[in-house]
């Protein structure tokens, strides 16, 4: 699509408007066209299916686009998008290899961005133009400057944004996240978290392009490499594509399982709207944990492997907190167990992150994890990578975002191939 056809679609589907509630289109019992939420999906790989069945679960949206650059990925998910749709409504869904052929459709309301992390800000940037609230695969962004402009973006365009960021959404997290704020372990004197290494570059060799993938608009706006099944998996292969460990594609598992817990963590910190004032990284060359950060307030908080994996070690002064997917456990063992008091502070929360999102759109609110709140926890991630790579001490100012190292505050952003440009918006 070309450059002044896109910006004239979008700002003509900006300037319209596309949830009207049913109320003001008057009749008892009568249902608008406008609460039916279109969606189009925007990467149709493993994530992207399970994210559609969960997402259709909801009664107010059908899938009626999707884009890849993997014509045999987009085909299958089609297939599925349309087996979804039928348990509501008989709907098609047109496939699309361009996203901004997606975003120019009148008719699409929000989308779903579930590419790997280096196209997550450009899409997003782009739909918010377009006019489309947005969902967006964690972690929000590549690169710190990266997520600031996604929010700028989302607040210009007043988009509803909701980070794919679902442990908000899960109970154990929000027990754990009430008993930390609310002082049942006393004053918290240390926080471990327990995920995998830091980002790498990428060794992969070139091997020849597959016939089905645009390779070119698959790196879009990242240095280009030649194609490695690693990056980018073909369909029979069933493993999580590993993209996500090399730089100028992911951030390693800092990124991957950090976006989940450190999110939780600054969750229950109540830094939604701050981060850390410094991260130190241990001295060995190559290390891929014993980095620790600080907040303002003195918490430090140790990235090492503490006893169990993908999980979080709240420490107080008068207790332990401990929390994963699969447990919520403390010591003493009744912490878990206590009952709130109707004075104690209680947090927005919601137990099905699809339907919040589709509420936050409905209702043009903020869902529970908002775009600031993604770019935060990125942010924490992004910080914690440099400082690994540079292997010293930073000190990071959370409201100026800026580093006091002229290092890494080279690191905050990255180039982008033409014609591509985050910041255009």
């Amino acid at each position: 699509m070309r450059r002044k056809e896109f910006i004239k679609n979008t700002l003509m589907s900006a300037a319209a408007v596309t949830i009207v509630p049913r109320h003001v289109l008057g009749g008892k019992g009568f249902t608008a066209p406008s609460d039916r939420i279109n969606l189009g999906y925007i990467g149709t790989g493993k994530q992207a299916s399970g994210l559609m069945r969960n997402i259709s679960g909801t009664k107010e949206t059908l899938v009626v686009a999707a884009c890849d650059v993997d014509r045999k990925k987009l085909a299958r998910f089609v297939s599925q998008a349309e087996e979804a749709n039928a348990k509501k409504t008989s709907t098609s869904v047109k496939p699309y290899t361009h996203y901004r052929e997606l975003l120019g459709r009148k008719d699409i309301d929000a989308v779903v961005i579930v590419t790997p992390d280096h196209w997550h800000a450009q899409i997003a940037v782009d739909a918010a133009k377009a006019g489309k609230d947005i969902y967006c695969e964690k972690p929000l962004a590549l690169t710190i400057a990266e997520g600031r402009a996604m929010v700028e973006a989302t607040r210009k365009y007043k988009r509803v944004f909701q980070t794919g960021s679902m442990q908000r959404s899960q109970k154990n997290f929000r027990r754990a996240v009430e008993l930390v704020r609310n002082g049942y372990i006393g004053n918290i004197k240390e926080i471990n978290v327990s995920v995998g290494e830091p980002v790498k570059e990428c060794d992969l060799p070139s091997l020849p392009i597959p016939d089905y993938l645009d390779w070119d608009m698959w790196i879009g706006p990242s240095f280009y490499r030649g194609y490695n099944p690693v990056l980018a998996p073909p369909i029979e292969d069933s493993s999580w594509a590993w993209w996500r460990g090399y730089k100028g594609f992911g951030g390693g598992l800092i990124t991957d399982w950090g976006a989940h817990m450190f999110d939780i963590v600054q969750w229950a910190l109540d830094m939604d709207a701050s981060g850390p004032v410094s991260f130190n990284p241990p001295n060995t060359p190559a290390a891929e944990n014993g980095l620790s950060f600080t907040y303002a307030n003195g918490i430090v908080v140790h990235h090492k492997p503490w006893g169990d994996g993908n999980a979080i070690q709240f420490i107080g002064t008068e207790g332990v907190i401990e929390v994963s997917r699969s447990f919520l456990r403390s010591k003493p063992e009744n912490i878990v167990d206590i009952e709130l008091k109707p004075s104690d502070k209680k947090i927005y929360f919601s137990d099905n992150h699809y339907q919040d999102w589709v509420n936050a759109i409905k209702n043009r609110t903020r869902p529970i994890a908002d775009v600031e709140i993604g770019h935060r926890t990125a942010t924490v991630c992004n910080a914690i990578n440099i400082a690994y790579q540079l292997q010293r001490p930073l000190k990071w100012n959370p409201k100026k975002e800026v580093f006091d190292d002229p290092w890494a505050n080279m690191m905050i952003s990255r180039p982008y191939r033409a014609p591509w440009n985050f910041r255009d918006f």
